[in-house]
């Protein structure tokens, strides 16, 4: 299926690895122009390699999307760059587990500034480019665990049920601009933050075992998700066949998600 990318300008921020290396792939393969940021410059300078070596034009810079200056030259530069502005998506994100009682008031503040105000920043700086560009599309990766609250993972609860409502309200204003806003939501999906995770609540078992039982434990499909299995839904998301969705929130979860 042809998606109708072909010359799109994209940032996909988080862009190094993982999710959000999958997701610069996808769009890249689909004929996009690519521009992707992390805090990590030789991570990111591999990455965009691999995806210049596959024929995709990459700019590839080092910002912090928790740092309001370095956002705004990145989405300027990048719009700039690329000839101007037609998707954004907003990946950047870590997990943050812990307790209410385990988090301090500076956990949870630095959870909310990489979740949500990230989302926040890369978003208003994008918007006028989007609106020059006659609309686009913004896509937020959230999680599940912002409707299925877990004490385990209490910060990324709390900040992504309010990234939710930032998606939806924002979907709602710029909807005149033809500006699609939309979120999607993964669960369990192998990505180096769980190597964190694994790190922290399971040394003794090796990560394959402790993905499995993790996975039996939460997911239905009993089993973690690829990067690829959500790059892919981004990808339609911030193409033409997507044209009268937003303000969805999507779920690429295997089934996890107790909610209707």
């Amino acid at each position: 299926m042809d998606l109708g990318l072909e010359g799109r300008r994209a940032i996909v921020t988080g862009g190094s690895k993982g999710l959000g290396a999958a997701i610069a792939a996808e769009l890249v393969a689909e004929g996009a122009r690519v521009a992707i940021c992390s805090r990590h410059r030789e991570e990111l300078e591999e990455t965009a390699g691999e995806l210049r070596q596959a024929g995709g034009w990459v700019l590839a810079e080092a910002a912090d999307v928790t740092d309001p200056a370095q956002v705004e030259r990145f989405v300027a530069g990048s719009a700039q760059a690329m000839g101007g502005l037609d998707i954004l998506v907003n990946n950047a994100g870590r997990a943050h587990p812990g307790s209410f009682a385990d988090l301090s008031d500076q956990d949870f503040q630095a959870d909310l500034e990489v979740k949500l105000f990230s989302q926040i920043r890369c978003s208003r700086a994008a918007i006028g480019h989007l609106r020059r560009s006659g609309g686009g599309a913004i896509i937020n990766i959230n999680a599940v665990y912002g409707r299925q609250p877990d004490p385990a993972f209490f910060a990324t609860t709390v900040n992504r049920a309010a990234c939710f409502a930032f998606s939806k309200a924002l979907a709602m204003e710029l909807a005149p601009d033809r500006i699609l806003v939309n979120s999607v939501n993964i669960g369990y999906v192998r990505t180096p933050q769980w190597e964190r995770i694994h790190a922290r609540r399971a040394p003794q078992l090796s990560f394959e075992d402790f993905l499995s039982q993790a996975s039996r434990e939460e997911v239905p499909l009993g089993r973690f998700g690829e990067p690829a299995e959500v790059s892919g839904l981004v990808a339609f998301l911030a193409s033409p066949r997507a044209s009268y969705i937003t303000g969805a929130s999507i779920d690429v979860a295997g089934g996890m998600g107790r909610y209707v």
